[in-house]
């Protein structure tokens, strides 16, 4: 069964930092795409960042750049989601999903994760 599974989140005041990863089962990342979608309250899915795992490629929202870092171990069926400088609008449930591309129609991707919640609070 192919499934992905989120960790990491939880609560972190303004300029924290937290790390998420998303391992996956019952498939190899290798020919694979995994993006980080994020949702907040009200708010529409909107993708994060995403990795190639075959090259590595990355990509990432222009309101994340520069603090937020995608990674992939490939031999550990994981993605990472470093977050530094987190900030009140970062506060959302994140999710990663796999696809055969990085695209930034979150229906176009084929698995999904549970989710994860990130807070972030004074």
């Amino acid at each position: 069964q192919l499934q992905l599974a989120e960790s990491g989140g939880g609560l972190v005041q303004p300029g924290g930092s937290l790390r998420l990863s998303c391992v996956a089962s019952g498939f190899t990342l290798d020919y694979h795409a995994i993006a980080w979608f994020r949702q907040a309250p009200g708010k529409e899915r909107e993708g994060a960042s995403c990795i190639k795992t075959r090259d590595g490629s990355t990509y990432y929202l222009d309101s994340v750049k520069g603090r937020f870092t995608i990674s992939r171990d490939n031999a550990k069926n994981t993605v990472y989601l470093q977050m530094n400088s987190l900030n009140p609008e970062d506060t959302a449930v994140y999710y990663c999903a796999a696809g055969a591309g990085c695209y930034s129609d979150y229906l176009r991707y084929d698995y999904w994760g549970q989710g994860t919640q990130v807070t972030v609070s004074s």
